[in-house]
């Protein structure tokens, strides 16, 4: 009974997280935002670049590499996607001028995938050029079932003429087995997430052990196969048994990384780093924190409790 109810808690916050009414009705109400935004707090780098950076550098002196990701998505108008694109541009210039130890993501829909296929490309373009400047990666992060064909078509055409782009591929959608063996082809890191979007009935695999088995799956295939790839996963049992793969396999270090979101379980991620195995902490910043902490919420609903603490405290 309890788990059904957090299960159906979670997939309320899902919903949830993709009503653009709800969103912009906390982004236009002060009192509302502040007030929620308490509890985003926990989970994001803060509002702007420069207070992001703080937080990175201050994990980078702890020994984790990081992820930086402006967040946004489904710009309605090419002067929005412009406008992300540049943040992007702005994110590489100062990962190359604070000399951080840092890459950083986005989803295309924020840089005009919604738009235009060719927009994207173009804005796309330009932030990866910037990025090759001082070699950082630029992850494509996953997004929505109704864009992923055009999300991998994006990347496969962008993988061609940059070599430090890479892709997020969520382990519980079925069709993710065909694309797996579409992109291990591909010379990019493949970033493995469980995956936390709403997905009609059929579309994906539930929470539980065969999700698990999948996950791990991939992260096989890619060791086996010699393939860059990051493990972006809290699941304390699957990094064990990643562990023992790497113990089995020996890749190289600079051909895995085990990556968790900032301010969710990274004593896990500590012990890790602490054992010699590259860490990487995710962070991600602005003003579009909603969607963010909804799904952050859905994956333990129970945290709701503790974003009730932060909102009173």
């Amino acid at each position: 009974m309890q788990q059904d109810l957090l299960l159906m808690g979670a997939n309320a916050l899902r919903k949830a997280a993709l009503n653009e009414q709800a969103k912009e009705y906390i982004l236009s109400n002060e009192i509302l935002f502040k007030t929620i935004k308490k509890a985003a707090d926990r989970y994001i780098g803060g509002e702007t670049l420069e207070e992001t950076i703080v937080k990175v550098q201050d994990q980078n002196k702890q020994g984790f590499k990081t992820s930086i990701e402006f967040m946004g998505e489904n710009t309605l108008t090419e002067k929005e996607a412009f406008e992300a694109s540049h943040e992007f541009v702005r994110i590489a210039q100062e990962i190359s001028k604070q000399k951080l130890n840092s890459t950083f993501s986005l989803d295309l829909s924020h840089i005009g995938l919604s738009l235009s296929k060719d927009l994207c490309l173009n804005n796309l373009d330009l932030i990866c050029k910037e990025a090759k400047k001082e070699n950082i990666e630029v992850t494509i992060s996953a997004e929505n079932i109704e864009v992923t064909d055009a999300v991998i078509d994006v990347y496969k055409t962008a993988s061609k003429m940059y070599d430090n782009v890479s892709i997020t591929l969520q382990a519980y959608l079925h069709r993710s087995k065909d694309d797996f063996e579409d992109l291990v082809q591909q010379n990019g890191r493949i970033r493995i997430v469980k995956g936390a979007f709403a997905t009609p009935e059929g579309v994906s695999i539930a929470r539980g052990h065969a999700l698990d088995e999948r996950y791990l799956y991939y992260i096989d295939q890619l060791f086996s196969r010699k393939h860059k790839c990051a493990i972006a996963t809290h699941h304390d049992l699957i990094q064990k048994e990643v562990v023992a793969l790497i113990e089995n396999y020996k890749p190289n270090k600079d051909l895995y990384e085990f990556e968790s979101l900032y301010g969710i379980q990274n004593e896990q991620l500590r012990i890790l780093k602490d054992q010699g195995y590259p860490t990487k902490i995710y962070f991600v910043y602005g003003k579009e924190w909603y969607l963010y902490l909804c799904n952050r919420i859905a994956e333990y609903p129970l945290n709701i409790f503790q974003a009730l603490h932060d909102i009173v405290n």
